[in-house]
C-alpha cells in the first residue's frame, strides 16, 4: 500500500526506485528507529522524484562522504603507525590504539540519525547481476548513484565492527613480527650459508630469497634450507625462541636449536598461525547475519568487493593450471636449470637472458643510489618521468606520496580525501635500501600512483579508485616489472618481452594454486564453523596437498607438498589472495596493450575510468574482457620463439 501511495504521488516513472527504496528501508528498519507509522511517514516525506533536487542531494552526500571517509581513514592510518612502521618496539598501548577502528560506529550512527535510511530510500542498491546487465547503459552519474546505493547494504553493530578490527590488528602484528634470522640457520654439519644480519619475514622475505638464490653458486643448498623452514612454519613446529629472535642457532632439517654450540630443549610454536586465521573467520562470520543479501564473507568478497563471481574466478584459475602451456614452460625451466624441478621452483626466477646481474650487484647499485628512504622519495619524480609521465604530472604525483620504513614486508595505504597523501611502505635495512626493498618499493609505487590518479583526477568521488584490488595489483606489477629498467640494468628487446610472457605464466601458475587453497579453506571453515586451530591446521595442509597433487605433482614428480599454504595473506587478509592472479592476468593484458604506447599517458587515462564493473573497465582500458587466453596464446608464441633460438 505504501509503495502504491508514493507511486501515485510521484508518478510511474519512478516506480522502480520507489519500490526498491521502500523495500531497502524496510529491510533495515528496527524497532528503535520508530513505529510502523514513523516508517511510512519517513518514506513519504523523504523520497525525491525531482531530478535536479536528487542531484543536489547526491553532490552533498558525495562531498560529505569524502570528508568523513577521508578523515577517518587518516585517523586509522595514524593510530596504526607504531604497528606498521619500523620505528622501535611495539608497546601494549600501541596495540590497543591500533585495534581501535574509527569507522566502527559510522554505520550505526548513520542509521540512528536516518542518513542511511535517506540514502537507502533514494539510491537503489543493485545486485552484481543487475550491475553487469546495466553496465554499458549507465552514464557516469548513474554509475555514481549506484555506488551511493552500495554504501548501506548492511547494518552491523559497532561492537562487532570493533571486534573485527581487533582480530585483524592482532593477526597483522603476528605476521609483521614473524622473522627468521637467516645467519642462525645451520645444516646437519653446522655450516652457515647466509650473511650476518639477514632477517627475513615469512613468507615474503623467504620466498624472495629463494628467487635470489638461482644466481648463487650455493643457491640450491640455501633454497632447500629455506623450503624446510617454510614447511615447518606451515606445520607449526618452528621453535618459539627462533621466531624474531637472534640468540639461537637452528637446524631446520633436524629441528634442533643450539646455544654456544650446545643443543638445548625447546617448545615448538603452538598453532598460533591458525588461531589467528580462525579468529578472523569467526569475527567475519558474526557479520553474516547483518547482510540480508550477502550472508557469507565469501559472497561479500566475490560479489561486492571483486564483483566477479567465485565460480568465474575458479574457472579462470583452473584454465591456466590445467593448460599444456604450463607443462611446456616447466620443461623450459628444467632445461635451463639442468635438473628436475623441485617444489620451490614454483618461484623460479630465471626468465632472463642477462644472468650477470647478481643480487649482490643490485644491492650495491641500490644502496649507492638510495642510501636512505628519503633519497628514494626524492627520486620518485625522476622515476615517473622515466616511465613516461610528463614532468608536471610526475611532480604532482610525487608530491602526493610519502615513503616510510615498513615493519612488515611493505604495503601502500591510499588516501580517501583529496587533501591527503598516499603512503608507500617498504623494508629498509640498517645499511639503507637493498634490492629487495627497492623491488618492493617499485611495487608499492604502482599502488600509490594509481591511488593518486584515481582519486585526484576522477570526475565523481563515488567512482574514485578502480574496480577491485586486482586492478591496483596489476598496476603495481607493471611498475615492479620495471625495477631493473629504472636501475639501468636491462635492455628492451624481443627476448625480454618473451621472457616476461613466460615469467607471467609461471607466476600465475604458482599464485593461482595458492589462491585456490585460500578459497577452498574458507569454504571448509563455513562447513566446519566450530573447528579448533589444530583442526584448521590439518585442513589447510590437507587442502594444500590436494591442490598440489591435482595441478603440480605430475609436473614436479612429487606428491603431497603443503607449500601452497605458506602465504601470510591467507592468515591476516581474509580471501585477499585471489586478487594477485587476477591482477597478473590484467597486468599482462595492460602490458600487451602498452607495447607501442606511453605508460604514463595510458595509465592516466585508465585510472580515471573509475570504479565500474571489472569487465566494463577492461573493455574501456584495453578493449578486452579479463581473460587467460591472451597470456596462453602469447606463451605458445614465446615457447616457439625460444625453441627456434635453440633455448
Amino acid at each position: 500500500i505504501l509503495i502504491k501511495q508514493i507511486i501515485e504521488e510521484h508518478g510511474t516513472r519512478h516506480k522502480l526506485r520507489i519500490q526498491r527504496g521502500v523495500e531497502q528501508v524496510s529491510c533495515f528498519w528496527r524497532k528503535e528507529d520508530g513505529s510502523m507509522q514513523d516508517f511510512k511517514k519517513f518514506c513519504k516525506k523523504n523520497f525525491i522524484s525531482n531530478d535536479k533536487l536528487l542531484l543536489k542531494n547526491f553532490k552533498r552526500i558525495e562531498k560529505n562522504i569524502e570528508i568523513l571517509y577521508g578523515n577517518l581513514n587518516r585517523l586509522n592510518l595514524d593510530l596504526k603507525r607504531p604497528l606498521h612502521l619500523d620505528s622501535g618496539s611495539i608497546l601494549p598501548i600501541d596495540m590497543d590504539f591500533g585495534k581501535y577502528d574509527p569507522f566502527a560506529h559510522l554505520e550505526e550512527d548513520f542509521y540512528k540519525n536516518k542518513i542511511a535510511f535517506f540514502i537507502l530510500l533514494n539510491f537503489p542498491s543493485y545486485s552484481l547481476d543487475e550491475k553487469i546487465k546495466a553496465a554499458e547503459k549507465w552514464n557516469r552519474r548513474e554509475w555514481s548513484y549506484a555506488r551511493v546505493g552500495d554504501l548501506f547494504i548492511s547494518r552491523i553493530p559497532s561492537i562487532i565492527n570493533q571486534k573485527v578490527s581487533e582480530v585483524f590488528t592482532n593477526a597483522e602484528a603476528y605476521i609483521s613480527e614473524y622473522n627468521i634470522y637467516m645467519n642462525n640457520l645451520v645444516d646437519n654439519n653446522g655450516r652457515i650459508f647466509f650473511p650476518e644480519a639477514l632477517k627475513l619475514i615469512s613468507h615474503w622475505g623467504l620466498r624472495d630469497e629463494i628467487k635470489a638464490c638461482y644466481q648463487n653458486p650455493e643457491g640450491l643448498v640455501k633454497q632447500k634450507m629455506i623450503y624446510k623452514v617454510m614447511n615447518r612454519i606451515i606445520h607449526q613446529d618452528v621453535p618459539q625462541n627462533v621466531i624474531n629472535k637472534p640468540e639461537f642457532k637452528w637446524n631446520p632439517f633436524k629441528n634442533e636449536i643450539f646455544k654456544y654450540n650446545k643443543k638445548i630443549d625447546f617448545s615448538s610454536e603452538p598453532d598460533t598461525r591458525y588461531e589467528h586465521f580462525l579468529k578472523i573467520f569467526k569475527a567475519l562470520r558474526e557479520i553474516d547475519k547483518y547482510y540480508p543479501y550477502y550472508s557469507t564473507h565469501i559472497k561479500r568478497k566475490f560479489n561486492i568487493d571483486r564483483e566477479i563471481p567465485e565460480i568465474e574466478v575458479e574457472k579462470l584459475f583452473e584454465k591456466v593450471l590445467s593448460s599444456e602451456q604450463v607443462r611446456y614452460t616447466a620443461n623450459f625451466i628444467k632445461n635451463r636449470l639442468n635438473r628436475e624441478l623441485l617444489p620451490f621452483d614454483i618461484w623460479y626466477k630465471g626468465f632472463t637472458n642477462n644472468k650477470s646481474i647478481l643480487e649482490t650487484k643490485l644491492d650495491k647499485i641500490v644502496s649507492e643510489k638510495y642510501p636512505n628512504i628519503e633519497s628514494f622519495e626524492k627520486n620518485i619524480k625522476n622515476i615517473l618521468i622515466k616511465l613516461g609521465f610528463s614532468k608536471n604530472k610526475a611532480e604532482f604525483i610525487s608530491s602526493k606520496i610519502k615513503v616510510e620504513p615498513a615493519r612488515g614486508a611493505g604495503h601502500a595505504w591510499g588516501p580517501e580525501i583529496r587533501t591527503d597523501l598516499s603512503h608507500l611502505r617498504t623494508r629498509v635495512t640498517e645499511r639503507g635500501m637493498n634490492y629487495k626493498g627497492f623491488n618492493t618499493a617499485m611495487h608499492e609505487l604502482g599502488h600509490c600512483v594509481e591511488q593518486t590518479l584515481s582519486l585526484y583526477y576522477i570526475d565523481y568521488y563515488m567512482l574514485h579508485g578502480i574496480p577491485n584490488t586486482a586492478f591496483t595489483e596489476a598496476f603495481a606489477f607493471v611498475f615492479q616489472a620495471r625495477d631493473l629498467e629504472i636501475l639501468d640494468q636491462t635492455n628492451k628487446n624481443i627476448d625480454s618481452w618473451y621472457y616476461n610472457v613466460l615469467n607471467t605464466l609461471w607466476s600465475c601458475y604458482e599464485i593461482m594454486g595458492v589462491s585456490l587453497v585460500d578459497m577452498k579453506v574458507w569454504n571448509w571453515m563455513y562447513k566446519n564453523p566450530e573447528s579448533e586451530p589444530n583442526e584448521l591446521k590439518h585442513a589447510v595442509i590437507k587442502i594444500a596437498k590436494e591442490i598440489w597433487n591435482k595441478y603440480y605433482s605430475e609436473i614436479f614428480n612429487i606428491k603431497d607438498q603443503p607449500i601452497l599454504a605458506i602465504y601470510s595473506h591467507m592468515i591476516d587478509s581474509a580471501l585477499y589472495l585471489p586478487d594477485y592472479p587476477i591482477g597478473f592476468l590484467i597486468k599482462f593484458q595492460i602490458e600487451k596493450f602498452l607495447k607501442d604506447k606511453n605508460l604514463g599517458k595510458e595509465m592516466e587515462r585508465m585510472c580515471v575510468i573509475g570504479k565500474i564493473t571489472p569487465q566494463l573497465w577492461m573493455k574501456k582500458a584495453v578493449s578486452q574482457n579479463i581473460s587467460a587466453d591472451p597470456l596462453l596464446e602469447e606463451t605458445n608464441i614465446a615457447l616457439e620463439y625460444f625453441k627456434n633460438k635453440g633455448h
